[in-house]
């Protein structure tokens, strides 16, 4: 029956019965006949008077997401006459109308001192890529627990995101940015941001890590500190999207005290023979290279090591998805040719720090990303609610929560822009001297307002916000993974003790009260 017919509400009202049972939603008329007897609900639920032949438009959205009645459009009989849809989808790639769900820089009306037309039309493209070439296979990956698909990464190798991720750089000299639309010189770290954030609001925090999150942090070692041969072939395979590279400096016996590393790389006349164990690797179980920090007699030194015999990996079992690919890393005298050494023997603690301010600047633009997702889930959710025949919205509680929600985003977003404008205008070294502080801060208080934010939307969501489905499936698998970001990069308390040392070392010495 085509879904053009049109029916009076009067006409529907008279289908109310088991075996003969019709409803409307938003202007479209459902024949729920045969399927209501397997609806997950029970059957009651669809014979009641509120629902049966009636407009159960409010009921609908009390319980389900949007999404679910596109996959039971065959059951679509016709519309209402005279009435017009009032909930649609967004188009791919279009901006949410919702308040606060978007940085201030994207709402219409608003300026920024910050972003270009360019950022703008960069914007635009990156969200439809993500949209059509991301996320649907971010959304089964994340649940699979399968590594994200190798057409993904080709997708992104041909537009150059893969190179784009590590920043802007003479790496992006003569590569193609997004179809051209930006030039390698106008590629900063706005664009850059923008990638971050884009990518952080499809409610898939495992899948997004195993998207190359540890290539991000393990490539830019063989990038600054690799010998040239080297370094091409990896980076090549790289931005092809035909390998991965991972960061393995974590040890059970070391986290953020990178100087207690025990793998150990000995010397010998036909290279460094390694051995040691790593740990909490991410994308470890599917890396072709790993960025290893090892003990020598000189101190520490970092090498490349490509998979091969005596390396073993182990899947970790965390809280978030195996598509992350965490791994448990047995080097067993795995020998390593001299030439893949990054730097000099014995300065390995530089070529490891020389990343760390990137590295977290990067994980903040992805945190405070997904929290202002979780503020659009809240703000939604509180407005079509209904609880003691009125919006959630109307408890004086829950406008209080929403509000320190949104002052929490909105903080945090406007710190990261302000620190994100002075690394446009720093190299790395005056980055390390004047940001590293900041970026420890910025980091911190991001993801210690993130998990303030993830408890809060629980208890908007109530029961639905711990449940793995339905309405409140984003909020709780952004409370049981919000935690990753308080810690990979350095936890929380280590980057805030950072921060005041660093303050600590520029106190002027006749400064008193």
């Amino acid at each position: 029956m085509s879904t053009t017919k049109q029916f009076t509400a009067e006409e529907v009202s008279k289908h109310n019965t088991d075996g003969d049972l019709w409803v409307t939603i938003d202007s479209k008329v459902y024949d729920l006949s045969k399927f209501a007897k397997m609806h997950p609900g029970g059957l009651s639920v669809l014979l009641d008077q509120d629902v049966a032949g009636q407009d159960a438009t409010d009921v609908f959205f009390g319980l389900h997401r949007h999404e679910v009645l596109l996959k039971y459009t065959r059951l679509q009989i016709g519309i209402i006459d005279g009435e017009e849809q009032q909930i649609a989808s967004p188009a791919i790639g279009a901006l949410s109308s919702v308040p606060y769900a978007e940085p201030t820089w994207l709402n219409p009306g608003f300026h920024s001192p910050y972003y270009t037309e360019s950022h703008r039309r960069f914007q635009t493209a990156v969200r439809k890529f993500m949209e059509e070439v991301i996320m649907p296979d971010a959304t089964l990956r994340e649940e699979d627990g399968k590594r994200p698909s190798q057409a993904v990464f080709d997708a992104m190798a041909r537009t150059n995101i893969l190179a784009m991720r590590l920043g802007p750089g003479p790496h992006l000299k003569g590569r193609v940015l997004m179809d051209g639309l930006v030039k390698p010189e106008e590629f900063d770290y706005f664009h850059e941001l923008i990638m971050a954030q884009e990518g952080s609001r499809f409610h898939a925090r495992g899948y997004l890590d195993g998207l190359g999150g540890g290539t991000y942090i393990g490539l830019p070692p063989i990038l600054n500190f690799g010998q040239p041969a080297v370094r091409d072939k990896i980076v090549g395979e790289v931005f092809a999207g035909k390998k991965l590279v991972c960061l393995a400096i974590t040890e059970a016996f070391a986290g953020s005290d990178v100087a207690g590393l025990k793998t150990f790389a000995k010397k010998t006349d036909k290279g460094w023979l390694v051995t040691g164990t790593k740990k909490w690797i991410t994308n470890g179980t599917m890396a072709d290279y790993f960025t290893v920090g090892c003990r020598s007699e000189k101190g520490m030194v970092v090498l490349v090591i490509e998979r091969g015999p005596g390396i073993e990996t182990k899947p970790i079992k965390t809280s978030y998805s195996p598509a992350a690919g965490t791994a448990y890393i047995t080097f067993d005298n795995v020998l390593v040719p001299f030439e893949n050494t990054l730097g000099e023997d014995g300065d390995g603690l530089r070529v490891i720090l020389s990343n760390f301010n990137h590295e977290r600047w990067g994980m903040t633009c992805n945190s405070i990303g997904s929290q202002r997702a979780i503020v659009e889930e809240c703000l939604k959710w509180a407005t079509q609610r209904k609880v003691f025949g009125k919006p959630l919205t109307s408890q004086a509680v829950i406008r209080s929560k929403l509000a320190a929600m949104i002052s929490r985003v909105e903080s945090a977003q406007a710190w990261l822009e302000n620190v994100t404008y002075q690394m446009c205008h720093m190299d790395y070294k005056q980055q390390s001297t004047h940001l590293a502080g900041q970026i420890a801060f910025v980091k911190m208080y991001a993801t210690k307002t993130a998990q303030e934010t993830a408890a809060d939307a629980v208890q908007i969501f109530g029961g639905r916000g711990i449940s793995r489905g339905g309405m409140g499936k984003h909020i709780e698998h952004y409370h049981r993974t919000v935690p990753f970001d308080s810690v990979l990069g350095g936890a929380e308390d280590v980057l805030g003790d950072l921060g005041v040392r660093q303050a600590m070392r520029k106190m002027p010495r006749n400064s008193r009260l």
